[in-house]
């Protein structure tokens, strides 16, 4: 299974010390993978996808969050596609444990 869409990146400011960078899903793409991804979830339900901004793929997980999945944006990522909290960025992901 593989989607597109634009989110708005957001900081996480949870802990002291780090900053983590997230972009939420739209919920309609959300419920999408919540099916599709039923039985292949994995610790904290997380599902493990490959991302692409831009020219940038790598793999990482998705995770369930209050209301959608959110997809943290590593800082490597975030400097080679000049991207940063409040941009909105154009996402490509694809489920990688789906038969």
């Amino acid at each position: 299974m593989e989607v597109e869409f634009e989110a708005a990146l957001r900081l996480w400011d949870a802990r002291k010390h780090d900053s983590w960078t997230f972009a939420d899903l739209p919920t309609d793409v959300a419920d999408e993978i919540a099916d599709a991804a039923e039985g292949v979830s994995r610790g904290f339900g997380s599902v493990r996808v490959e991302v692409t901004i831009g020219t940038t793929t790598w793999r990482t997980s998705i995770f369930p969050g209050a209301e959608t999945y959110v997809l943290p944006l590593k800082a490597a990522v975030r400097r080679k596609e000049s991207i940063e909290a409040g941009d909105v960025a154009r996402i490509r992901l694809r489920l990688v444990d789906l038969p």
